[in-house]
């Protein structure tokens, strides 16, 4: 290399452990060098992926090779796969709960955590991006990749992958957004076309990426839905008019694998790399070139930003791996079983049943799907793990002999449990949507043990809201215990034994029916659910029409008056809070100002425990169609017994806005709005009202 560019690439890779420390104009400049030596026929490879998961390197310019790897919530190892530059493989790697779960602690510094030690895991496995976070909205139950996601609400999913993409980073390792955008159904997620309105788009399903990539994301992965008739990863509307022009994104966009279908709208459409570049197209980059279609140019546009990008994040220039994190695996399982105990919640709890003491002398029977399996979400965010332990060995080590497994109780067995603990969840994949119901016999045998002992305990594995009716209202408890992990039933085990106060919180909307969902008849006509992979191909492209547009989640229950089975940010406590009386600094928001709003919090209880206290704002007398209240605000406190804290939450212009499709801009109407505060979205304490001008 000549020596003007080795001195850029040590500028641009000076302290990239710090989060970030990217300069967009010197890696642009050390790439246009770089491609200023390539050949037409190496710019052809290097836009292209190979083996899977790698982007090709040219040892003749410092170009090394670049490794992927899937998963929002640990590592999914490809061990299977040849590994160019790699010596010596991960063996395993410690599988975290399920990024929904993550969500529903309501902790951005937890985010961070769980974040920067999946980065280290990378490190130390010589990966150099993670494919994820994924952070697509829920805008439906069904959706089975829910449970890689961070819920309904687009400020809760903004403040965890901020933390999520700067706790990753932070490591060096590289953060990729997806699936961008419009990704809100698994259903022949290759054919199905997402028509999403101007308002809804900014309001609800573009905060997350703009949050991600403001906190310094290296990479965004573009979705397999269509946007408006056209595939996202070969679309420049959707890649350089939104993506890079409105967002503000500057460095690398990848295809989903295999989710585009014309090369040549693929290199103009502002593309960079199409994975996994094994795909027949029937035409070569090559073959476009000698053609006419493309140009040297199309082809340096689409190949610099991985090229900077690679230069910015250091994967050039550092050693493939750091095999000196693998000293902090330790570290990364206790974190993951920290994240479990604050993601689990409690839904409900009848006469207090919960906690169960072990010192107790009584008979608690255990039964359900999920025993002897440990539950999880399948498809590339699978994780492994080491170490798993069962729920059936999580709860024996700590009732011993007083709790026994029975697989099909019989009604006098049920009966005569003192209490009975009950399994049951869904197994989600991606590629294949799963109905809000349970299936039939599962249902069914819920219904029955509920019929037959009034002292159950439900614990759903899920990553997502299922169908509750029928037991529901006659379990004695209801837990929401996601997709724990490998350690996810120890910290189960400790929230039922009251060894850890429950403090997670409903990161969605758990609706009665799914005809309540604002996506109910999102299907096609005559749907069915498919189970196999390889059926993507098998329907006719459809539209799917985001007609209920700014009205996603609690949004839609609250303004049209429907109630929920479980609202928004609902979870319960085995201690109580109270919320003082606000007081507010001000009474009306100044140009460019703020307006202080603080409550003290007291935890009233004989237990330590953690509360999310939540703000929603609320405008009086809009002049568009407005939710009749957003989370605009949310702080979780942890308090010891009798403690007080003051929580202080600075209400700006940005938290009034809503976009004007007139304007095609934010736009704040002036007059009266309200701060409403609680800890859920239906259970407010506190409201008070304040102006703009």
């Amino acid at each position: 290399m000549k020596k003007g560019l080795i001195t850029i690439l040590a500028a641009v890779c000076v302290n990239l452990s710090a989060q970030p420390s990217m300069d967009p104009s010197a890696a642009y400049k050390a790439a246009d060098e770089i491609l200023g030596k390539m050949s037409i026929e190496e710019k052809a490879q290097i836009v292209r992926g190979f083996d899977k998961f790698w982007i090709r390197g040219f040892d003749q310019y410092g170009i090394k090779p670049v490794y992927m790897s899937d998963a929002s919530m640990g590592v999914n190892l490809r061990n299977n796969h040849p590994s160019p530059g790699l010596v010596d493989q991960l063996d395993s790697s410690t599988a975290f709960p399920a990024t929904i779960m993550l969500a529903s602690s309501f902790s951005p510094e937890l985010a961070y955590s769980y974040a920067k030690a999946i980065g280290e895991e990378c490190r130390a496995g010589g990966i150099d991006i993670l494919l994820g976070p994924g952070l697509n909205i829920q805008r439906q139950s069904q959706c089975t990749r829910n449970f890689e996601y961070f819920g309904e609400d687009p400020y809760l999913v903004s403040e965890m992958v901020s933390n999520y993409v700067k706790g990753l980073q932070s490591t060096g390792t590289a953060a990729c957004l997806k699936h961008f955008f419009g990704n809100q159904t698994e259903f022949y997620r290759k054919r199905s076309n997402s028509v999403i309105g101007e308002r809804a788009m900014h309001e609800i399903y573009l905060p997350g990426f703009k949050a991600g990539i403001d906190a310094g994301a290296a990479c965004v992965m573009t979705s397999y839905n269509q946007i408006d008739g056209e595939w996202a990863g070969q679309s420049s509307y959707v890649i350089q008019d939104i993506l890079r022009r409105e967002l503000g994104f500057k460095w690398m966009v990848m295809t989903d694998w295999n989710s585009v279908w014309d090369l040549e709208k693929v290199i103009k459409s502002g593309q960079n790399i199409e994975m996994p570049g094994s795909y027949d197209f029937g035409v070569s980059v090559m073959d476009l070139y000698k053609a006419g279609k493309i140009s040297e140019s199309d082809l340096d546009n689409m190949a610099r930003p991985v090229i900077a990008t690679s230069l910015a994040m250091g994967f050039y220039s550092r050693p493939r791996q750091d095999t000196s994190l693998l000293s902090k695996f330790p570290e990364h399982a206790a974190l993951a079983e920290q994240v479990a105990a604050e993601g689990i919640v409690l839904l409900k709890n009848e006469r207090h049943i919960l906690p169960l003491d072990p010192g107790v002398n009584r008979k608690i029977l255990l039964t359900g799907k999920f025993v002897n399996k440990i539950a999880c979400g399948y498809g590339a965010a699978e994780v492994s793990g080491y170490g798993n332990i069962s729920m059936k060995e999580a709860l024996e080590n700590e009732f011993g002999r007083t709790i026994y497994y029975i697989e099909k109780p019989t009604v006098a067995e049920l009966e005569e449990a003192d209490a009975v603990i009950l399994s049951i969840g869904t197994e989600d994949r991606e590629s294949v949507e799963r109905s809000f119901s349970l299936p039939a016999c599962e249902k069914s045998f819920a219904n029955y043990v509920t019929a037959h002992n009034p002292n159950t305990v439900v614990v759903v594995n899920s990553g997502s809201a299922i169908d509750m009716a029928g037991w529901n209202d006659r379990a004695a408890a209801v837990i929401y215990g996601w997709y724990g992990g490998q350690s996810g039933y120890k910290a189960l085990a400790d929230i039922i034994t009251g060894k850890k106060n429950p403090s997670g919180k409903l990161p969605m909307t758990i609706e009665k029916s799914f005809k309540d969902s604002p996506a109910y008849g999102y299907l096609p006509k005559g749907a069915q659910f498919y189970n196999e992979l390889r059926n993507e191909m098998m329907i006719n492209v459809y539209d799917i029409h985001y007609d209920e547009s700014i009205l996603v989640g609690y949004r839609w229950y609250d303004t049209k008056k429907i109630e929920p089975l479980y609202p928004f940010g609902h979870g319960l406590s085995y201690t109580s809070f109270s919320i003082s009386k606000p007081q507010q600094s001000s009474r009306k928001i100044e140009d460019d100002g703020y307006i202080t709003i603080s409550v003290q919090i007291k935890n009233e209880g004989e237990m330590e425990g953690a509360e999310v206290i939540q703000l929603y704002i609320s405008e009086e007398k809009p002049s568009v169609l407005r939710p009749e209240k957003e989370l605009k605000h949310f702080k979780k406190v942890y308090l010891a017994p009798g403690e007080t804290e003051t929580v202080k939450f600075n209400i700006s212009y940005e938290d009034l806005a809503f976009w004007d499709e007139t304007s095609h801009n934010w736009k704040v109407n002036p007059g009266v709005y309200k701060a409403l505060i609680g800890n859920s979205s239906r259970n407010i304490s506190c409201t008070l009202s304040f102006e703009t001008r």
